[in-house]
């Protein structure tokens, strides 16, 4: 029978201490070997049907792992091109609510419309600024540069006592918290982070009644008949949320695939515990070494102010971590060891 010890050792076979899934997750040998075939597919001339199929399958998991019916997911290639199309939904002038330092691709859309008011307010401000006149509220439901985690049902009800519609990304979530998507109006993701894909892929969840957007971006793929809407304009748009897909990258999908496989078996409560466990382990670390980090309960990803300047140093000697604003930035997830955060505490306090 399998473990998830055993699961992730024949996966994962990493050539250095690897602390940065954050930026980019280590592939799974399952999705490497997906994307060779899809290669050697491409190559050989055979026919590429199935790495459509590959696509479809990606959607469906994702929808579980969301806790969404699959009808509210559309596949796209980024962040920040879903989260254009929410911007182009909105009215001239409506305001807009965002946190302070949030990643571009969740804010910068809102910015470059030029007709929004948008206001940034600190994280632990946010749900509290919600206003009667506030149309969306946009933010990370884990920030990047330091892991903070928003606190989500606040803002849920905020925005539902002032009828605000609510955007959330999780790309920085997804793979190891409990999303809930479907409490959203919007949510996001990309998946070359925790979820372990390839780059080139992203999931939007809509609401049943697809909210205020529209599908401006639609390709043939968007049809709700696709091989018969090549040409021309699509005349019917598919009657659920692939209506918003974009031409999907398939290598990334066919990769991506075998990777949420993976993640199904391995279950997403069992990789939050596991890599829960490893970043207070590097926290309680970094206070016996009179460091302070930035406080983030319950995220695996660690910021500590001031030592940002080490990354360099750090993988000269096969460690891998990231500077952000100064702050180096640890990150912890499934392939990652004790003996990994040991190895890093070391290197910093020896």
């Amino acid at each position: 029978m399998e473990t998830f010890e055993s699961l992730v050792r024949a996966e994962f076979t990493p050539e250095h201490t690897y602390l940065n899934t954050a930026s980019n997750a280590l592939l799974p040998a399952r999705t490497v070997a997906a994307l060779a075939e899809a290669a050697r597919m491409r190559a050989g001339g055979r026919s590429l049907t199935s790495l459509y199929e590959d696509v479809e399958a990606s959607r469906s998991a994702y929808a579980v792992l969301a806790g969404v019916p699959v009808e509210r997911v559309a596949t796209g290639s980024t962040a920040a091109l879903y989260t254009a199309l929410v911007a182009a939904s909105l009215p001239p002038g409506a305001d807009v609510l965002t946190v302070e330092d949030d990643f571009a691709s969740v804010v910068n859309a809102f910015h470059v419309r030029g007709d929004l008011k948008v206001r940034a307010v600190p994280l632990e401000r946010l749900a509290d600024s919600v206003r009667p006149d506030t149309a969306l509220v946009a933010v990370s439901a884990v920030q990047s540069a330091d892991g903070r985690i928003a606190d989500l049902p606040a803002l849920r009800e905020a925005a539902r006592t002032h009828g605000a519609r609510t955007y959330v990304d999780f790309s920085q979530g997804a793979g190891w918290l409990d999303m809930d998507a479907g409490a959203y109006d919007y949510s996001v993701s990309i998946t070359y982070k925790w979820l372990l894909g390839p780059h080139g892929a992203a999931f939007l969840v809509v609401p049943e009644d697809f909210g205020d957007l529209r599908p401006v971006q639609t390709s043939w793929v968007g049809a709700e008949v696709p091989w018969e809407s090549c040409y021309g304009p699509v005349t019917e748009p598919a009657r659920s949320a692939r209506r918003f897909d974009a031409s999907p990258a398939l290598f990334t999908f066919a990769g991506l695939r075998p990777s949420l496989e993976l993640l199904a078996a391995l279950d997403v409560d069992t990789v939050r515990a596991h890599d829960l466990v490893l970043a207070e382990r590097f926290r309680a670390g970094l206070a016996e070494a009179g460091h302070t980090p930035v406080p983030a309960p319950g995220s695996p990803i660690v910021s500590v102010p001031g030592l940002g300047h080490r990354q360099a140093e750090l993988a000269k000697s096969g460690i891998q971590v990231s500077d952000r604003a100064g702050h180096l930035r640890a990150s912890f997830h499934l392939y990652n060891t004790a003996a990994d955060v040991d190895r890093l505490l070391d290197a910093l306090t020896g």
